[in-house]
């Protein structure tokens, strides 16, 4: 069930770059994923109004530093990718990525890949990044949607406990600590953590 406009409002709200980096989807070989991917587990993740500004790119280097300055600079207080990540000769987010920082955030990365790592072996390859520039988080995300859910998710027993917790738990208060809008995410989803003194009282 869709929150009303007054619930909304009680929430602050939040512009997102979302970017897909792909030489075959950018120019329309195939059907671009990860956008969609994105998008969708971002509208169930959070309770917050979102304000999604999309990109979808070519892995190429200087192209992808640009998209990423221009989506801090228009506000985005947080910029998702996906693809480019792993060892093949175009796999240059990371390295686009961390051209535009002015904070490494290596914790995520290592997440991501020892979530990925109960799955395929294969997931020491992956070279996902994230950074702070500003007051903006950027992360490189895997390039498929399972693989984008399962990162930022985390992993659940049949219960729905967390097994393993995604890295969008630690978004939120991340966001909080570069002055970034109070993000409030649906808990049988992905419950956020935040010390109690950083805790917003329910209004």
């Amino acid at each position: 069930m869709s929150e009303s406009t007054a619930d909304l409002g009680a929430f602050d709200p939040i512009k997102i770059g979302i970017v897909s980096i792909s030489d075959r989807a950018s120019t329309g070989v195939y059907e671009d994923k990860g956008l969609p991917a994105l998008q969708d587990w971002l509208t169930r993740a959070l309770h917050n109004p979102i304000r999604f500004e999309p990109r979808l790119i070519p892995d190429e280097k200087d192209r992808i530093s640009a998209t990423l300055i221009e989506l801090v600079d228009t506000g985005c207080s947080l910029v998702l990718t996906t693809g480019g990540t792993g060892p093949a000769l175009r796999d240059v987010t990371p390295e686009a990525t961390l051209a535009v920082a002015d904070k490494e955030m290596p914790g995520f990365g290592e997440q991501m890949r020892q979530i990925s790592l109960k799955f395929v072996p294969t997931a020491i390859l992956s070279r996902q990044v994230a950074v702070i520039r500003g007051q903006s988080l950027i992360i490189n995300l895997p390039g498929q949607p399972k693989s984008i859910a399962e990162t930022l998710e985390g992993l659940k027993d049949a219960d729905g406990k967390p097994v393993v917790h995604g890295i969008f738990a630690a978004v939120p208060y991340c966001v909080d600590l570069m002055g970034g809008p109070y993000m409030e995410t649906k808990d049988e989803v992905c419950k956020a953590f935040r010390p109690k003194s950083a805790i917003r009282p329910a209004r």
